[in-house]
């Protein structure tokens, strides 16, 4: 039996721990890229005269993975892309950008399928909550300067279909 001092043992089994360790941080993870699947198709209308703003193809979420995750992990978006969460209920929702890497505008829509708020330009890995400030059943997400871009205002509404 070999007899190794107690201070020697630790700092041969930290080292061994060290170096495991750092090996293993090498390892590439591969995930797949999450890309856009269409689901429906949403037309912005103005509030007198029913007038077509814009249409866009969207992404639905309405399940509780779905809203929960939105367009985390992903690097961008077309401009005629959105993704739209539907909720059971009109409530306050608040959204956040955590993991979402890139800026969006969020469009908070009331069950009458009215716009009822913004937050424009939401910065990209943002923790904190951005509320829709009125009760609301519908968000839509989409690249930042759509609102401007489109010109949308409070009171426009929206009329979408599933595919």
């Amino acid at each position: 039996m070999i007899n190794i001092p107690k201070r020697t043992a630790f700092v041969l089994i930290t080292l061994l721990v060290f170096i495991s360790c750092k090996e293993n941080s090498k390892q590439a993870i591969k995930t797949e890229a999450i890309v856009f699947q269409k689901e429906g198709e949403l037309s912005f209308l103005r509030q007198q005269g029913d007038t077509v703003i814009a249409t866009l193809d969207i992404e639905i979420a309405d399940s509780d993975y779905e809203t929960q995750t939105g367009l985390m992990y992903r690097s961008s978006m077309a401009d005629k892309e959105g993704m739209l969460f539907i909720f059971p209920n009109e409530a306050m929702h608040a959204f956040y950008m955590k993991n979402t890497e890139f800026p969006l505008d969020l469009i908070f829509i009331k069950a009458d399928r009215s716009i009822a708020s913004f937050q424009e330009n939401t910065e990209p890995f943002n923790e904190a909550g951005l509320s829709s400030k009125v009760p609301v059943q519908y968000v839509l997400e989409v690249n930042a300067g759509t609102v401007q871009r489109w010109g949308l205002e409070i009171g426009d509404k929206i009329d979408f279909t599933k595919d």
